[in-house]
C-alpha cells in the first residue's frame, strides 16, 4: 500500500512539475472512474470526453492546490464533478417557471426487484438531460434540492420537480420493461 501511495505521490509531484509523462500516466489511472462519474451526468460518448478532459485540465492547473490530506481520488472527483456541473449549467434548457407536480408513487417493489443495475442505469440514462442531472446529483451523489439549486442555476423548486419528473419516468419506463420479464 505505501508503494502505491508513494508512487501517486511521485506521480502527483510531477504533475506539479508539469511533466507531461506524469500528466498522462494520472490520467490513464484515474480516467475509468472519472468518466464513470461524467457518464452519469452525460450520455454522449463525445460530450463526456470532452467533459472529462475539461476536468483533468483544471485538475493540472489546480494540481498545487493538493495539499496530501485526504484521498487524491476525491480531490479529482470534486473537480471533475464541477466541470460536469458546469456543463450541465451551459447545456441544459431549464424553464423558469416549471409548475410542481404532486408526490409521485414509488414503484411497485416486484417490479424493481427484476431490474438489473445495468438496466437501470441505461434507464437513467434515457432521462432527458437536465432531469438527468437532478436525479443523478440527488440519487447518486446525496445532494439536496438547495445544493443543486446552487451548483445548476436553477430554482429549489425546479430541482424538486426534475427530480419527480425523474422518478415518474423511470417508474413508466420500469413498468413498461416489466411487461417483458418472465416470472
Amino acid at each position: 500500500m505505501t508503494g502505491q501511495a508513494s508512487e501517486l505521490e511521485q506521480l502527483i509531484q510531477g504533475c506539479i512539475r508539469n511533466e507531461r509523462s506524469a500528466q498522462e500516466k494520472l490520467y490513464r489511472l484515474f480516467y475509468p472512474k472519472m468518466m464513470g462519474v461524467v457518464r452519469r451526468y452525460i450520455d454522449h460518448e463525445e460530450q463526456a470526453e470532452e467533459v472529462l478532459n475539461n476536468g483533468f485540465l483544471r485538475a493540472f492547473q489546480k494540481i498545487k492546490q493538493y495539499t496530501f490530506q485526504g484521498s487524491f481520488e476525491g480531490w479529482v472527483r470534486k473537480i471533475v464533478f464541477h466541470a460536469v456541473a458546469d456543463y450541465v449549467k451551459q447545456n441544459a434548457r431549464y424553464s423558469s417557471q416549471i409548475v410542481l407536480v404532486e408526490k409521485d408513487e414509488l414503484v411497485h417493489q416486484d417490479h424493481a426487484d427484476k431490474l438489473y443495475y445495468d438496466q437501470l442505469l441505461e434507464l437513467v440514462q434515457m432521462l432527458p438531460d437536465a432531469t438527468r442531472a437532478v436525479f443523478n446529483m440527488y440519487v447518486m451523489e446525496g445532494y439536496t434540492h438547495r445544493e443543486i439549486g446552487n451548483i445548476v442555476g436553477i430554482s429549489e423548486g425546479t430541482s424538486k420537480w426534475h427530480l419527480s419528473e425523474g422518478r415518474r419516468i423511470l417508474k413508466e419506463k420500469i413498468e413498461k420493461l416489466e411487461l417483458h420479464l418472465k416470472h
